[in-house]
């Protein structure tokens, strides 16, 4: 845990005093320095409404810089994952705090503004609240009322400053613009678990050993021929045993996750979790969790919890389906390996960025997964910078952090440009992106990149309804350099951004897995099953054979990517081979059950339209592809 924050001396007291009140001599005292990025990002289109009252509240979060800087801290990163030789969180503390000195200046600043501050043990940034009046004086700033983008927000006309004493100390400020950062979960399915929903009866246990010619459909309706072909019924969902021989095939004997914990982050927390996944575990031939193998890292509270309010809030109900997504899949994937889920308390970046905080201080964890994120690469500078000092300080101590890079493809259909997401863009974490897989007894026959276009039944013939349904985010970030590791590996961005994504599993969900979950039935609460898919599924997939390669090891491994892109050997390069061009959906019209019929569709395999493609080596839409037993082996 972080020391509090005391000790600072009276000389440094002064020179803060003084810059902030201009005590002594008019030219002693440096001007104050502006705090990076803390200029409202759409200020340009905003409407100002006037002055915030003097006596409204304000709540700020301010990020202090870790000691030496954040390039001591990349290089330290970087190092330790080469070498494997990580700090413990104490150590990590001892090394890279923010030193008491210094957080007592910034302390004794923003107290002498009339500013409340509460230091925060065991996180790298101060809490501060008070008044708009109190706010304007500590950061030179005019606090406004303003709409934008639909949203009444309080905010200030200009970028925020602190005394040039302590500027150097703070990396970011956040909480002078109110406007709230909320990301989503990155599962894809046909209607939300808390509305509850089944698969329609027909659909394949294996990748294409149903198809039309074989079984008819449940209401006699007459299937065409798609393009001149065939095509099989989606599988009903793979489970674990599936997953592990398609994926694990050929790893070391022993190798299970077992004496490795993962760690898992979303927003809030299914009240169901253990009894829903211990049932889907042996309802589909594994074993359930023994006691103390799942467990939990909760908030005292949760907030924002109701979805349909405005201001734009969190649907809590729909975060359970992604966690149990989550804890089955990595269950699936390393069955003996420990699951430590951490809650937010919200969807909002800085609830869910407290998890990574009490991850990396806990220690317990060494792979952490997170299926969820933003559209787009733009991101408050505030966050992103509290966000890439989680992902060093947990490189440092030995644990990797995965993301799931979207479920929009390249999200021009939504922003209008090319664009990757973020977390899953940052270089210091592995992004995994979307396969359609088709699994056999005989392992993965075929694969290619996840994106989809729909075809519906109409008049006897399938008719492109949806050109672009949805599919594994990647391509260029426009806000991150391209990082030297892909340079060294010859990657070529086009734009000289950060390339996304770096590897991928399974994500489509015709092809996804089968997971069972509590839900809201008309009848009441029950557990049923689905399939489902997203780049959620494709994270925990990889974070759960990461498991198994910790464990072979006999350490953590730090930044993951590094180590990928020097040698890919272990993964499996999609390029399009063996797949069909889609499989036939058939779905409740209701969700539930066949009282108002069913309803057809052909779901494309990497029909795409999007600038994203699948080619030899890495590639746009899977990286480098997908993992196979020798990602498993040891690394030294």
């Amino acid at each position: 845990m972080r020391k509090p924050f005391l000790g600072v001396s009276m000389v440094v007291v002064a020179a803060v005093v003084a810059a902030v009140t201009g005590a002594g001599a008019a030219d002693a005292a440096p001007p104050p320095k502006p705090i990076p990025n803390s200029s409202p990002s759409w200020l340009a289109h905003g409407k100002n409404h006037g002055a915030a009252s003097p006596n409204a509240h304000v709540s700020v979060r301010v990020y202090l810089a870790p000691n030496g800087g954040l390039a001591a801290l990349q290089a330290a990163a970087k190092a330790a994952s080469s070498s494997h030789h990580f700090l413990t969180p104490a150590q990590y503390h001892a090394q890279f705090d923010t030193k008491a000195s210094t957080a007592s200046a910034v302390t004794s600043w923003l107290n002498g503004a009339g500013l409340k501050v509460k230091a925060v043990a065991g996180q790298g940034y101060l809490d501060v609240s008070g008044s708009v009046a109190a706010a304007n004086k500590a950061f030179g700033v005019t606090i406004a009322n303003f709409s934008h983008d639909g949203l009444s927000v309080q905010a200030p006309t200009g970028p925020a400053t602190a005394p040039d004493s302590v500027a150097s100390a703070i990396i970011a400020v956040s909480g002078l613009d109110t406007t709230v950062s909320i990301v989503e979960p990155r599962t894809q399915k046909p209607s939300p678990p808390s509305a509850g929903f089944r698969n329609a009866p027909v659909c394949s246990h294996w990748y294409g050993d149903q198809n039309s010619t074989t079984l008819p459909t449940p209401d006699g309706t007459a299937l065409p021929k798609f393009n001149g072909a065939t095509l099989p019924y989606a599988p009903c969902g793979y489970t674990g045993p599936q997953l592990r021989n398609a994926y694990e095939a050929g790893a070391a004997a022993g190798l299970d996750g077992r004496g490795v914990t993962v760690a898992i982050t979303d927003a809030y927390a299914s009240p169901t979790i253990e009894a829903d996944a211990n049932r889907y575990a042996t309802d589909t031939g594994d074993k359930p969790f023994i006691k103390g193998q799942l467990t939990q890292n909760l908030p005292r509270a949760f907030t924002q919890v109701n979805g349909n309010k405005s201001p734009k809030q969190c649907d809590a109900s729909g975060w359970y389906g992604e966690e149990t997504l989550d804890v089955e899949a990595v269950h699936a994937m390393a069955p003996a390996a420990n699951i430590r889920y951490y809650a937010g308390k919200s969807c909002q970046d800085s609830d869910l960025l407290d998890t990574f905080n009490r991850i990396n201080d806990e220690g317990v964890a060494t792979i952490v997964t997170s299926s969820w994120g933003g559209v787009g690469d733009v991101v408050k500078t505030s966050l992103l910078l509290a966000y890439e000092t989680a992902f060093l300080q947990g490189a440092v101590e030995g644990i990797s952090y995965a993301f799931s890079t979207g479920d929009s493809g390249d999200d021009a259909a939504a922003l209008g440009t090319p664009q990757t997401d973020y977390p899953a863009s940052d270089p210091y974490v592995t992004g995994v992106g979307g396969t359609s897989t088709a699994i056999t007894p005989a392992g993965v026959t075929g694969e290619t990149g996840w994106q989809t276009t729909k075809y519906s039944l109409a008049n006897g013939s399938w008719a492109q309804s949806v050109p672009f349904l949805y599919g594994g985010g990647g391509g260029y970030s426009s806000n991150f350099a391209e990082p030297d590791y892909q340079v060294s590996a010859g990657i070529h961005s086009p734009n000289g951004g950060r390339a996304l994504p770096d590897v991928s599993m399974d994500a489509d969900p015709t092809t996804g897995m089968l997971v069972g979950q509590t839900q809201s039935f008309p009848g009441g609460a029950a557990y049923d099953t689905y399939r489902i898919g997203g780049t959620s599924l494709a994270s925990p997939l990889f974070a759960g054979m990461t498991a198994l390669k910790i464990q072979a090891s006999g350490h953590g491994l730090g930044l993951l990517n590094p180590g990928i892109y020097s040698d890919h050997s272990g993964f499996h390069d999609v390029t399009g081979a063996g797949i069909d061009a889609g499989n036939i959906r058939v779905d409740f019209v209701n969700g539930l059950d066949a009282s108002n019929g069913y309803t057809y569709s052909v779901r494309s395999f990497n029909t795409t339209h999007t600038s994203l493609s699948v080619g030899s080596g890495w590639d746009s839409e899977t990286g480098w592809g997908s993992a196979r037993a020798g990602w498993l082996t040891p690394a030294p």
